[in-house]
């Protein structure tokens, strides 16, 4: 008994992977550290077989010079499309960091051991609830399939538009300050007319000293009110996801 190995179909194998590896070392929320390396590795292979026979006509010849030029493309092109999707969710926890900016908690950052960061304490808890609506939602599925959909639009043989990645990239972080200021806006308008009404009572009394209950009143305000910013994260959530998959099908050409 024999085994023929197609070298095209190998080929084609391997870029894959490297494509999707690279994508998602970066790609939330398949990033985190709470995934395994070995399960990134058979997710990568996984999906690399799964587009594997629509790409065999665009395998490079099979010589040292195209594959190592091609292995570093596919590098390029999943760590382009994968920052992409991380800069849409990076409007969650930067809609958390606002709060923790405005409510006081910011003096209590701590590390982080899964993002080796510091990290806030809202910032961090909007992040993991982000993540969890994420897989209840099945939204992780949509994100894998837009990627998927990438080596559609974008084979292997096909050229990353370093025009469409500037323009995407300056146009998401403006999508990224305007979903976080939706998720935190309402919030931060009380705790700024918090500020603002304690401005003006220690104008009138300045033996009160207002300021000095100011940070126990804004951190008692932001825990009471943090509730209704979490009611407006599972629609932001479908906008963020909606919108990184859109971003990576235009960027993969599609």
């Amino acid at each position: 008994m024999s085994w023929q190995l197609n070298s095209a179909s190998l080929v084609a194998l391997l870029l894959a992977t490297a494509r999707t590896s690279a994508w998602l070392v970066v790609c939330p929320p398949f990033n985190s550290r709470l995934i395994p390396a070995q399960v990134k590795a058979l997710l990568s292979l996984a999906i690399g077989l799964l587009v594997t026979p629509g790409l065999v006509d665009s395998a490079p010849p099979v010589t040292a010079g195209a594959l190592i030029e091609s292995a570093i493309q596919q590098v390029a092109v999943g760590l382009a499309l994968g920052f992409l999707t991380m800069l849409c969710f990076a409007a969650v926890k930067a809609a958390g960091d606002l709060l923790d900016l405005f409510g006081g908690f910011a003096l209590a950052q701590a590390f982080d051991p899964l993002s080796t960061t510091q990290s806030s304490v809202f910032g961090r808890f909007f992040n993991l609830v982000a993540v969890t609506l994420l897989f209840v939602s099945d939204g992780h599925q949509m994100v894998l399939r837009g990627f998927t959909r990438s080596f559609e639009t974008l084979p292997l043989d096909g050229a990353l538009s370093l025009e469409s990645l500037s323009r995407l990239l300056s146009h998401g972080l403006d999508d990224l300050f305007i979903a976080a200021l939706q998720i935190a806006g309402p919030l931060i308008a009380v705790l700024f007319c918090t500020d603002v009404a304690l401005g003006l009572l220690n104008r009138v009394a300045p033996s009160l000293n207002a300021f000095a209950i100011g940070l126990p009143a804004k951190i008692l305000l932001t825990m009471s009110l943090a509730g209704f910013t979490l009611v407006m994260l599972p629609h932001a959530l479908d906008g963020i996801v909606d919108k990184a998959v859109a971003m990576v099908v235009r960027l993969a050409g599609g």
